[in-house]
């Protein structure tokens, strides 16, 4: 099978998390022994960001990291959407798409068929920048793969389209694993970015405040950290680290006893039951978790099982120090959430329920209305 891939960057995950997913998926496809080519945009903003920052040796660092994996960059002005969508069986275009990308492959898919196109929603902005997503033309699409039940929802309700299937992210299983660690560095780890203030309150109560508390050694990693958050992490004697990109992020939670995950506020207040990659990923590699309170509406977990949650600043205090005081319980955490991603939560698995959305559809009529509320 031919699939074509348009998002905003397969190489660059600076504040860019969309390509963690990414690269899993075009992974177990090429694996799976299926032609794929991702476009990406010559003037993403995330690959911009990380060569200002650190130069086109961390684009080498991911070609040597995934040596499978290759994208290639256009300019829409140039692009010729007829000759690279021609013989395509699948075509897949992320919701990070400029709005007259979309409605372009749109029109050649009404004028041409011969394909199956889907559009891939893996943010909150179907809640927080309603306006902007009303905007995309999906009315020749096949169907929308929305990240959470939730935005499924959003789409049928605003009727944006008639199919909606919900396809969670997940973790790449053959870079997120847990790795040997003969001593460990500190006590908590974690990595992700400031958040354009989403969560400024939560990283104090839930990361700041308990490690500053308990007089924690931890590092931070992440982009976008102003000069007043980097200040208060060394007030509390927090190690900022800066970026890190995806792909080392395995040998760093295995130098650390413990990570946390503390959501942005959509979706813990607009977007209920959508965790953040992060989740799957800390999980993958075998690391005790404990997170900031959010309402696994969808049951993908096991919470009290496979991570804690802390109902508050003064509870992920008591959370850690338990967790730090008993090696034993914190490995059995550790194990069933490894276990429960193994068994419901890789690429391996996100690519099967995406083939068998595709075998649906191919008894289908191109454009006719589907079942509304389909899952895989």
């Amino acid at each position: 099978m031919r699939v074509l891939m348009f998002y905003h960057s397969l190489v660059s995950d600076w504040n860019h998390g969309n390509a963690h997913f990414l690269r899993g998926i075009v992974t177990e496809l090429l694996w799976r022994g299926h032609e794929v080519t991702v476009f990406e945009p010559a003037d993403s903003w995330s690959r911009q960001h990380l060569i200002q920052e650190h130069g086109h040796q961390a684009v080498t660092d991911f070609q040597q990291a995934y040596p499978g994996l290759c994208s290639r960059q256009y300019d829409y002005r140039t692009l010729d959407l007829e000759a690279e969508l021609d013989d395509a069986d699948l075509v897949l275009v992320h919701e990070w798409n400029d709005h007259q990308l979309v409605e372009a492959i749109g029109r050649h898919r009404a004028l041409h068929g011969g394909y199956r196109l889907l559009f891939h929603d893996t943010h909150h902005r179907s809640v927080t920048e309603r306006a902007a997503m009303a905007l995309y033309r999906l009315e020749s699409y096949d169907g929308v793969l929305a990240f959470g039940e939730v935005v499924r929802q959003r789409y049928l309700e605003e009727g944006w389209a008639a199919r909606v299937w919900t396809w969670h992210e997940a973790a790449d299983t053959t870079v997120f694993f847990p790795r040997p660690s003969r001593c460990k560095e500190g006590d908590v780890v974690w990595v992700g970015n400031w958040g354009d203030e989403e969560r400024t309150a939560e990283l104090e109560e839930f990361l700041i405040g308990p490690i500053e508390a308990l007089h924690l050694k931890a590092r931070v990693h992440g982009v976008r950290y102003p000069v007043d958050a980097q200040r208060r992490l060394q007030e509390a004697g927090i190690q900022y680290a800066g970026w890190l990109a995806n792909h080392q992020v395995p040998e760093s939670f295995a130098r650390f006893r413990l990570t946390v995950h503390v959501p942005r506020r959509p979706y813990v207040s607009a977007l209920p039951g959508i965790p953040t990659i992060r989740v799957f990923e800390a999980l993958a590699c075998g690391i005790p978790l404990i997170c900031s309170p959010w309402d696994d509406a969808e049951q993908l977990f096991s919470p009290g099982e496979d991570y804690l949650i802390a109902r508050d600043g003064e509870d992920m205090q008591r959370q850690m120090a338990a967790v730090l005081a008993d090696p034993a319980a914190a490995d059995a955490l550790a194990e069933h959430g490894r276990q429960t991603i193994l068994a419901r939560h890789t690429c391996a698995h996100r690519v099967d329920a995406l083939l068998d959305i595709g075998e649906k559809l191919n008894g289908v009529s191109a454009l006719a209305p589907g079942h509304h509320g389909e899952t895989p």
